[in-house]
């Protein structure tokens, strides 16, 4: 696998799609970057962030560990319900409840503790928002926007039964591998 230590030339992510979402999500990186698109029919662009980055070359092992964590986990379901923007910018559906997905990344990361959710930038108490990026605040982005381009898919429920392991770079995002949770 591909060199994944410097996130510049990419990285690994563990996944949860998110299909009602993939049309919007595909255009949104098309119109920004489209190396990061995909000619994986299996990849998804748009996704909840289970943990990421990931270990960067992993063996045989960390996916059986993986495999592991999320049989022990049995399938739940999240609804998006609106939309939203984090501080920084980055406009999101919010998933709720999202208790599922706290608890499945916490025992990843847990499983994984060299590889924190976002390299640990957000306080491990309360951890990563679960959420689906849709866009990026700019010159021609308001959330207000987002929301009445988005806003006849959600609400969405979705029934989070699998988490893909994906390579996020350019030119080269693709899945590697998938699980069932509970399985």
């Amino acid at each position: 696998m591909e060199e994944a230590s410097d996130w510049s030339a990419g990285q690994m992510c563990l996944t949860a799609p998110v299909p009602v979402l993939e049309e919007w999500v595909v255009a949104r990186t098309a119109h920004y970057d489209r190396s990061f698109l995909s000619t994986d029919p299996t990849f998804a662009h748009a996704h909840l962030t289970v943990l990421a980055p990931w270990v960067p070359e992993p063996g045989v092992a960390d996916l059986a560990r993986v495999g592991e964590v999320l049989a022990a986990v049995p399938a739940f379901e999240v609804e998006l319900t609106r939309v939203a923007t984090f501080p920084d910018g980055l406009v999101h559906a919010v998933s709720e409840p999202d208790h599922g997905l706290r608890s499945l990344t916490r025992r990843l990361a847990a499983a994984f503790p060299d590889h924190p959710p976002y390299g640990g930038r957000y306080d491990a108490t309360g951890g990563p928002v679960p959420h689906v990026t849709l866009d990026r605040l700019g010159p021609d982005v308001t959330e207000e926007w987002v929301r009445a381009e988005v806003g006849h898919l959600l609400p969405a429920r979705l029934v989070v039964d699998r988490v893909d392991l994906q390579w996020w770079g350019n030119d080269t995002c693709r899945r590697l591998h998938s699980w069932r949770l509970g399985a």
